[in-house]
């Protein structure tokens, strides 16, 4: 007999109708479907900007799923107990969903697969997320790359499948349970006043990054391999927010690029080369889970990081307010967008990790409150490449002196002057608005007198180079 009973699509970040093979798998079936989001224990446990950045895209893509002629329903709880519920509400038979790879993701989904077979239930997951899934890319010895350019050689000339079109038709059940308001959960309750700040700078939903992606595509991809270094210049693509909620797939951002490519555009290898190294760090995450808690490499173990985030000279790089340009610059441009330029956040790691000698764990936790674009394998990636205890093949300590790489990369002092107000006739807005985003208690005015560096850029390069010589492990 034909199983009609409905099929339970447990949504994460997957919020796009477009290539979504767990949808299409759940429409071919025929059988009704019924979309599903859950606040459940990880997305509980997401910073202030991820969770509410999600929160928006939950509820654009309920829009979305109406405008097809279906609904998302929301729940909140422990996944496992309200897809449970779910179950025993609708009459589904199966679960679908798209494959996660963080620790906390994997555990999860592990529990909750192994909890609805027990209860005679399909219970499926499906790629998605990535280009290749991380164990189908493998070394010669059929191990994982642990470097990033041998990783590159080796997916660079695979086709990822061609990108799965949104379903012609959602159907759904007789009788739709009940939803909750995903406005109701305040999910954006941590983000303060910063939320109106920061709101103006997002592109939300699917149609939203596809125009992105067009418009990358139309007018920057050509000089992104030289420009994209330059923090001033709207030069890269900002899909990376919408990336990490799902909003679009990296399917479909490759093959688009890839097109592009083939075409000619001068920029267009590079930006392939900025879409694969996301998934190495995807790769390295779903390899070593420890890359997001503990140092990749052991021998770093010994190096004597402070993990003491209250310390004033960590409360300054927090506040934008160091006394040094770039990394000022970088967090203030955090806090008004949202996201942070790609070259700035190695500026502002690297200050954080070598000149004041903090763990790069509190630099790590730090974004994940703060970025909107938060991606728990490119910020853990990120950090310990910066900070020394990654994958890295250079066999140099790497310290980034943030005035060389601002004269540098802003030889007009384009960025720093959009972002930074204090001693300025004229502010710009967008250093103006820093004051407006950041919490009140932290009692920051543009009157201020601009800062003295927390700690001299030579003295902080011979301290940590000091501390790389006398490390233990």
């Amino acid at each position: 007999m034909t199983d009609e009973r409905p099929i339970l699509l447990w949504l994460r970040r997957d919020l796009r109708l477009t290539d979504h093979p767990a949808l299409d798998a759940a429409c071919r079936t025929g059988r009704p479907v019924i979309p599903v989001f859950i606040h459940d224990e990880v997305v509980e446990r997401l910073g202030a900007a991820p969770k509410w950045r999600l929160g928006l895209g939950v509820e654009r893509f309920a829009q979305a799923l109406a405008g097809a002629g279906s609904r998302l329903i929301c729940r909140r709880g422990p996944a496992l107990a309200v897809l449970r519920a779910l179950v025993a509400e609708t009459g589904a038979g199966a679960v679908f969903w798209s494959r996660l790879y963080d620790p906390d993701s994997r555990a999860r989904d592990t529990g909750v697969k192994a909890g609805l077979r027990a209860a005679g239930l399909t219970a499926q997951s499906f790629p998605g997320h990535l280009l290749f899934e991380p164990w189908t890319v493998a070394t010669g010895a059929g191990g994982f790359y642990k470097v990033y350019s041998p990783f590159w050689r080796a997916v660079k000339q695979r086709d990822p499948p061609a990108p799965l079109p949104a379903p012609a038709a959602l159907a759904g059940p007789h009788v739709w349970p009940r939803s909750d308001d995903p406005a109701d959960w305040g999910m954006g309750a941590a983000m303060g006043r910063g939320a109106a700040i920061v709101a103006p700078h997002l592109a939300v939903g699917e149609a939203a990054a596809r125009a992105r992606l067009h418009d990358f595509l139309s007018e920057g991809i050509a000089g992104y391999g030289e420009a994209r270094d330059f923090p001033a210049r709207a030069a890269t693509s900002r899909l990376s927010e919408n990336l990490s909620c799902g909003e679009i797939s990296p399917g479909t951002v490759w093959r688009a690029a890839r097109h592009a490519f083939d075409a000619g555009a001068a920029g267009a290898e590079t930006f392939l080369k900025q879409l694969i190294w996301r998934e190495f760090a995807w790769h390295l995450l779903y390899h070593t889970p420890h890359m997001a808690t503990r140092n990749w490499r052991a021998g770093w173990d010994g190096f004597p990081w402070s993990q003491e985030d209250g310390r004033p000279e960590v409360i300054a790089w927090k506040q934008g307010r160091t006394g040094v340009a770039f990394v000022d610059a970088a967090m203030r441009q955090m806090y008004v967008t949202g996201t942070m330029h790609n070259r700035a956040r190695m500026i502002a790691a690297s200050y954080l990790t070598k000149h004041l000698l903090t763990d790069w764990r509190v630099g790590q936790a730090w974004f994940e409150q703060c970025l909107v674009d938060w991606d728990p394998a490119a910020n853990a990636m990120g950090w310990q490449w910066v900070a020394g205890s990654g994958p890295d093949a250079a066999p140099y300590f790497r310290i980034f002196n943030p005035d060389t790489q601002l004269r540098k990369f802003d030889p007009d002092g384009t960025y720093a002057d959009t972002w930074l107000a204090e001693g300025r006739r004229t502010p710009h807005p967008s250093a103006l608005r820093y004051f407006d985003a950041v919490p009140r208690r932290w009692a920051l005015s543009p009157h201020d007198i601009y800062p003295a560096p927390v700690v001299g850029l030579a003295e902080g390069r011979a301290r940590a180079l000091a501390a790389l010589a006398n490390r233990g492990g």
